[in-house]
């Protein structure tokens, strides 16, 4: 029973959101509390929203401060340097905006973190998506699907689950994993490659008189000839706007003005050094990471913008990003708190394991790796790799499969993963692009599903899982 009402509660939410009849917010909240009294266990509904805000709770102050820190480093040009260059190769042909998108969503995940990833890359291609008249939508999936392979690298989460469930070496699980998920990164730009020309058929073939940092002017030049200053009208060949493409001129979006007011070029190696220190403190996990974003916001706010007044201006700035994504983690606590609290997330992992055909017992790592694509998108990470892992790792086990396969096969699905509802930082990613959550949803999830598909088929012909 709790099982059929598990899939049940998730289907329900999922069609709701696609179809735009409820928020993302409203659906996190009102469908599992309403499961939750459908379950007979209505009277623990507290207990369990409060244990759910009680574990996610860390990671809210971490994508709070982080959204400021990384705000305020934004704010004062610390990423301008690597916009230009990404800039200067986008030029303004499709192909080579999404590509450009993939490849700056690939870098900034070095540092592990999704929300940093998306800031910088939305704050840096928003613009130029718009101006365009791109799709929104494209640049939301590939820089999603580009960080969920990069979300694979042992500071970033799953590998060090996955390393501590199965009582493993993290560098044991990754590191032969490495030419698997540089297959899955390829693919990825390929995709952007193949959205990037589908884009380019759309709106036509575009040229860029002067390389531009968004919010200049720039002369664009259609295939026909025709101009129109910063970018007005209709490129030949446009067939009109496709789903989360821009609306056109005079929605106000803004980009990374480089004569904006808060640059700070004579601190521009403190903030440098000030982040690769950040950076440094978490993967040697010196403090809590959201301890270490509340001390390097403040201090990164202090030294910047020495005024109170103008400490309080820039918080303002990226208070709606704040709200948004804290008011989200915690919608999604009551979620997460009700499928762990009523036993849904164990009867539904008990009823997969168990559907697995004893004849597949020597095949484990494979039918480990087909699983982690739908368990990771709609359970946490930390409830996959803590609930589910370990008893495929048994079941593995009794047919001769190494605990390091089954965990290195569990890392295929990450990059579906990081488009599911239970991340918060997709929710800093489609908030800041503007981009409704069902829109992403319908149109990266196939995407995202089938380079995890691609990740595990190289992994396979690589003998590593």
């Amino acid at each position: 029973m709790l099982t059929v009402l598990g899939f049940a509660m998730i289907a329900t939410f999922l069609v709701l959101i696609m179809l735009k009849k409820m928020s993302p917010i409203a659906a996190l909240v009102l469908i599992p509390a309403l499961f939750c009294v459908a379950v007979g266990q209505g009277a623990q509904l507290g207990d369990y929203v409060i244990e759910g805000v009680g574990k996610l709770a860390p990671t809210a102050a971490m994508l709070m401060f982080a959204i400021v820190y990384f705000g305020v480093m934004i704010d004062v040009g610390l990423f301008d340097p690597i916009v230009r260059g990404i800039l200067r190769f986008c030029k303004a042909d499709p192909v080579r905006v999404v590509v450009g998108t993939a490849v700056l969503a690939a870098i900034v995940s070095l540092d592990g973190d999704g929300s940093t990833t998306f800031m910088i890359t939305v704050s840096a291609m928003y613009p130029l998506y718009k101006r365009l008249k791109m799709s929104l939508v494209v640049m939301t999936g590939v820089a999603a699907t580009a960080n969920g392979v990069m979300n694979t690298l042992p500071w970033g989460g799953p590998t060090a689950r996955a390393a501590t469930a199965l009582k493993l070496d993290a560098a044991d699980i990754f590191v032969p994993m490495i030419p698997a998920l540089g297959v899955g990164l390829l693919f990825v730009f390929v995709l952007a490659y193949v959205l990037g020309r589908r884009e380019r058929r759309r709106i036509g073939y575009l040229t860029l008189d002067e390389v531009m940092v968004p919010e200049t002017d720039a002369v664009l030049v259609t295939a026909g000839g025709g101009t129109g200053e910063g970018g007005g009208g209709k490129a030949a060949g446009s067939t009109g706007d496709a789903p989360g493409a821009g609306a056109g001129e005079g929605d106000g979006f803004q980009g990374l003005d480089p004569h904006r007011a808060t640059l700070r070029p004579r601190l521009y190696w403190f903030n440098a050094a000030l982040t690769v220190a950040l950076l440094a403190a978490m993967i040697l996990e010196l403090l809590p990471i959201p301890v270490l974003f509340l001390l390097g916001a403040a201090l990164a706010l202090t030294v910047n913008f020495p005024k109170t007044a103008e400490q309080k201006e820039r918080i303002a700035a990226h208070a709606d990003n704040v709200l948004n994504v804290a008011g989200m983690v915690f919608a999604a606590a009551v979620f997460t708190g009700v499928l762990t609290g009523t036993g849904m997330v164990k009867h539904m992992a008990d009823w997969l394991v168990g559907a697995i055909p004893a004849g597949l017992g020597p095949h484990m790592a494979l039918v480990t790796g087909v699983l982690s694509l739908p368990l990771t998108y709609f359970m946490s990470n930390d409830g996959f790799y803590f609930g589910v892992l370990p008893v495929l790792a048994e079941a593995g086990a009794a047919h001769g499969v190494s605990s390091l396969e089954i965990a290195r096969a569990s890392l295929v699905g990450q990059a579906l993963h990081m488009s599911s509802p239970l991340v918060p930082a997709v929710y800093v990613l489609v908030g800041m692009a503007k981009v409704e959550f069902g829109d992403h949803t319908r149109f990266t999830v196939k995407w995202a599903a089938l380079t995890s598909l691609v990740v595990l088929a190289a992994g396979i012909l690589f003998g590593i899982v």
